[in-house]
């Protein structure tokens, strides 16, 4: 389930090395914020869970 605080673990990493990111924002798209470096991306809710490497679901 999408959720302001959950962790999520990408397939990929982001540049700074990380690969973790807290849920910020959700809405009609999620905000995230890596956890290494701190910065914020924005990814739709289907792009979210193609890039997630656990599955999410929008409502269990």
């Amino acid at each position: 389930m999408i959720e302001t605080g959950k962790l999520v673990t990408m397939k990929k990493n982001h540049p700074c090395g990380g690969a973790t990111w807290q849920i910020v924002r959700v809405g009609a798209d999620v905000k995230l914020q890596c956890k290494t470096c701190g910065k914020y991306i924005n990814l739709t809710r289907d792009e979210l869970k193609r890039r997630a490497k656990t599955p999410l679901a929008d409502k269990e």
